[in-house]
């Protein structure tokens, strides 16, 4: 199949094309704010994490991409395509997985995958065997008789088998044991290598951190963070653990040094900044191993939800 639109449609941004492209996108319902303001962009290609707790936006910005809700302000593209003006169109380029699906259940799962390959018009039927096989998924029972888990491969393999340009994936793997999140990995990485642009909204910080280029992370329906994860590591601090042979030294007071717990001979601690001055009280002291680690993105996001709401309960005290 060719693709809907050509290439003098489509906006290029330098580095790549543009697959995701949203300016002002909001939505409001009542007096609710559920999504403020998103300037987004994602080149094609690209592996981007969405992160942020119930009711922060997530879902709501999907919606808004594929059309399904319609923005009090903004606007939202998907490859240059306007999604509310032309949202068959952008659908053509577009496989959606949610977290939960309401099927059929009185189709088999070979019938549903049939069912809505028919309607996205496009399935590469050769992987849609080889996932079949990857996620150990019985396509001869009816829906009906399938677990969440099952039901979560169903609708997985439903969009991962139109190779579509862009995945837009909605907490795709609520339900799946480890070793089928370890198989919907190996999927995304495949995915990236074709040149398929993936967009992921996730619970599980470790999946967004072993698949993503970047990561954006929401909060009350402002999108608050987005980079890299180096990038995002401004965010959190250092971790140091220093154990000594002899007595340990007292680091209160060391430039950049925080929450420092000692236990024994070891000691551990958070280091903002330069590492130089903690190395030079560490060195006079008889260190004997020294360990070091970088935040995880639970790390990151923990630490930067736990500053904002830091920040909020001493602005309303000031209050």
């Amino acid at each position: 199949m060719t693709d809907v639109v050509s290439a003098a449609e489509r906006v290029k941004p330098q580095g790549g094309w543009t697959a995701i492209r949203t300016q002002g996108l909001s939505k409001r319902y009542g007096p609710v704010d559920a999504l403020k303001n998103l300037d987004l962009e994602v080149s094609e290609g690209e592996v981007v994490g969405y992160l942020g707790p119930n009711g922060a936006g997530k879902t709501t910005t999907i919606r808004l991409l594929l059309g399904l809700a319609r923005p009090t302000a903004g606007r939202a593209e998907i490859f240059g395509i306007d999604c509310q003006r032309q949202p068959v169109e952008a659908h053509r380029r577009v496989a959606y997985v949610p977290g939960e699906a309401s099927l059929w259940p009185s189709l088999t799962g070979a019938e549903t995958l049939h069912l809505l390959g028919r309607v996205h018009g496009r399935v590469d039927p050769v992987y849609r065997d080889e996932l079949i096989e990857r996620f150990d998924f019985d396509s001869s029972k009816k829906v009906r008789a399938y677990s969440k888990g099952n039901r979560q491969k169903l609708i997985l393999i439903a969009g991962l088998m139109t190779r579509a340009d862009l995945l837009l994936l909605d907490e795709p793997t609520v339900g799946l044991d480890p070793l089928m999140e370890q198989a919907f990995r190996h999927c995304i990485h495949e995915a990236r290598e074709r040149g398929q642009t993936v967009f992921l909204s996730s619970h599980i910080l470790s999946e967004i951190e072993a698949l993503c280029d970047r990561v954006g992370i929401l909060r009350e329906g402002a999108l608050v963070e987005m980079g890299t994860m180096a990038e995002l590591r401004h965010l959190s601090a250092l971790t140091v653990e220093a154990t000594f042979d002899g007595s340990v030294p007292d680091l209160t007071g060391v430039e950049g040094v925080s929450s420092i717990e000692t236990v024994g001979r070891v000691v551990r601690c958070q280091v903002r900044g330069s590492v130089e001055p903690l190395l030079q009280a560490l060195a006079v002291s008889g260190v004997h191993k020294l360990l070091s680690h970088e935040p995880s993105l639970e790390e990151l996001f923990l630490a930067h939800y736990g500053q904002r709401a830091e920040t909020e309960g001493a602005t309303a005290d000031a209050g």
